[in-house]
């Protein structure tokens, strides 16, 4: 059997995707070590035949499946399924087979095993319970989850993952901390320029709350970042105003973030 195999269920945008790239990176220290496929891609039934690839005689028989091909080159890996719930039931049987055998047989008859692999499935399903009934009475909310998920999949499905977990809604204490890790690149980016930058905390709770959306979780950060933060900072640094090694400061003034050189203790002016 696989290391481990996992549902993943929660609202868009609180991190289910972002957890098993994580998890990639903890395991095999690497990033990319994650298989991602996306369930939407095989509504249908014939779609099936992608996963461990076309059978003699059909077009791509020598491309192998898209699943079997990328486990079988990285042995040591986390794949993640992508709203199973898009997926047509007979997807599913090939799903039973890596859950209970640890190996599948592509076209080619060659045996792929899966027995190095996390295996983690993410679902919307229940996502709007999740809302509405935020704040409320949680082992309650995740009864109904997962009731709900009990009468979208099969029995024999359920009983051979390892564990189903339920990812709460973002509250604003998370995305303070997630501003924080998507400023890092921001950070980063200008250290290569030789230039510093400080956020304040005003300033992480003015792009927090700007970039707040309960119904779609952390996502709509990254577009307020990129509008508030990195736009802005771009037309400045072409402008001329910040150059190497000066010492940046974004802080809040009258609602709006203001970008200024920190100047050093001591320094006067004339």
């Amino acid at each position: 059997r696989p290391i481990g195999s996992f549902i993943f269920l929660g609202p868009t945008g609180v991190g289910k995707t972002e957890t098993a790239r994580a998890l990639a990176e903890f395991l095999f220290d690497d990033e990319d070590a994650m298989v991602r496929i996306d369930m939407s891609e095989y509504m249908e039934r014939h779609a099936v035949a992608r996963l461990i690839g076309a059978p003699p005689g059909y077009v791509g028989y020598e491309e192998g499946g898209q699943l079997t091909e990328k486990v079988r080159r990285r042995p040591y890996s986390v794949i993640l399924f992508d709203e199973i719930e898009k997926a047509h039931q007979d997807v599913f049987n090939v799903f039973l087979q890596i859950l209970d055998d640890g190996r599948l047989t592509d076209s080619q008859g060659r045996t792929v095993d899966f027995r190095n692999t996390v295996v983690i499935m993410t679902s919307n399903i229940g996502s709007h319970q999740i809302l509405e009934r935020s704040g409320g009475d949680w082992q309650e909310t995740e009864r109904i989850v997962l009731a709900e998920l009990r009468r979208h999949f099969r029995p024999e499905f359920l009983n051979r993952v390892d564990d189903i977990i339920v990812f709460h809604p973002l509250g604003k204490e998370e995305l303070h901390q997630i501003v924080g890790l998507q400023l890092e690149r921001v950070r980063s980016m200008l250290a290569e320029r030789g230039i510093t930058v400080r956020f304040t905390d005003e300033a992480l709770d003015f792009i927090a709350s700007e970039g707040y959306d309960p119904a779609f979780g952390a996502r709509p950060l990254k577009r307020a970042i990129q509008r508030l933060v990195q736009n802005p900072l771009a037309v400045r640094l072409l402008e001329g105003e910040f150059s190497e090694g000066d010492t940046l400061v974004v802080d809040v003034d009258n609602g709006q973030l203001q970008f200024r050189e920190e100047v050093a203790a001591g320094a006067t002016t004339a």
